[in-house]
């Protein structure tokens, strides 16, 4: 069923059949408008598209400027129009593992730099094409870019001279961003040489796919999924893992906290804070590996040094 129509019914049976009061309704209207929202930028316009890991993203999307009780909120609107969904047309329930941590976030999974490194020297900057998407992702990467600010990203916000990114983010809040020198000679190489062959129409997009057109969410998932196969990783590298490597870097690097918030744009200092617990867990990990206290008699290498005479 389409998206919006299936949306339109499960309304009107809040009203109808359920009794809700017009303030729920209006509630769940406006949770369910941006959970389309999300889908369509991935190309879904259809329920039975959509799955698990589709309902999993928007939360995570929305949890980094929401609070708690709001993302419980949304969480709840989603289950509700997908367990209508399933009871009355027998589709798929893909919000049955949605899981909610109430309190205290759990902590954002991220790429190491090894593995940043390995994903962006696999690329084959001679080529027009994987020259395009290597400048994508670095961008991304580079900035901290939410997947659907890279692909808004206009040629006036980018001062490659300078090295600063002008981001238009969620609500229309304007951040300056620097451009580390090492991305920006990609990305330049990609604005002078192979933008221009790209471009079939006029357009202010700093990104443009071989057709001419914009890039979309769900190409550059699609880009990630294939490359991190290619590359032997266990785990899939999503655009938004690649935003949190990009926070969690910068801590591990000496940044500090405020400054981290400017950069990813996040309106609560609170919402930061959770790359402070990443770089505890870290050293904690660390150091359970590395103690010998923690280790078995077998694996201790430690030579004792002999008494010495007096």
């Amino acid at each position: 069923m389409k998206i919006d129509k299936a949306m339109s019914r499960y309304l009107a049976d809040l009203t109808i059949n359920q009794g809700k009061s017009p303030r729920t309704i209006a509630g769940y209207e406006n949770d369910l408008k941006q959970y389309a929202a999300f889908l369509a930028e991935q190309g879904i316009k259809d329920t039975k598209q959509i799955k698990e890991d589709m309902t999993e993203g928007f939360i995570l999307e929305q949890s980094e400027d929401k609070k708690g009780t709001s993302i419980g909120r949304m969480a709840a609107s989603i289950r509700s129009f997908h367990r209508y969904l399933n009871f009355l047309f027998d589709e798929n329930d893909p919000s049955q593992n949605l899981e909610i941590h109430r309190g205290e976030k759990s902590l954002p999974v991220y790429a190491t730099i090894n593995q940043i490194r390995t994903l962006m020297d696999s690329f084959d900057d001679s080529d027009p094409r994987q020259l395009f998407q290597h400048a994508l992702l670095e961008m991304i990467y580079a900035c901290g870019l939410r997947i659907s600010e890279a692909c808004d990203l206009t040629m006036n916000r980018v001062d490659l001279d300078t090295g600063f990114v002008r981001v238009l983010g969620k609500g229309n809040k304007e951040r300056i961003v620097p451009l580390p020198k090492g991305s920006a000679e990609v990305i330049s190489k990609y604005c002078f040489t192979v933008r221009p062959v790209f471009m079939k129409r006029k357009s202010n997009l700093f990104f443009v796919n071989r057709f001419g057109r914009k890039v979309t969410r769900e190409s550059v998932e699609k880009l990630l999924r294939e490359k991190c196969a290619a590359l032997g990783f266990q785990e899939h590298i999503t655009p938004h893992k690649l935003r949190h490597s990009y926070a969690t870097h910068l801590l591990q690097g000496g940044a500090d906290l405020r400054s981290i918030q400017e950069m990813l744009g996040h309106s609560d200092i609170r919402t930061t804070e959770i790359y402070t617990h990443v770089a505890s867990r870290q050293m904690i990990d660390s150091y359970r590996k590395c103690h010998p206290g923690n280790l078995d008699s077998e694996d201790l290498s430690v030579t004792v040094p002999s008494k010495q005479k007096e």
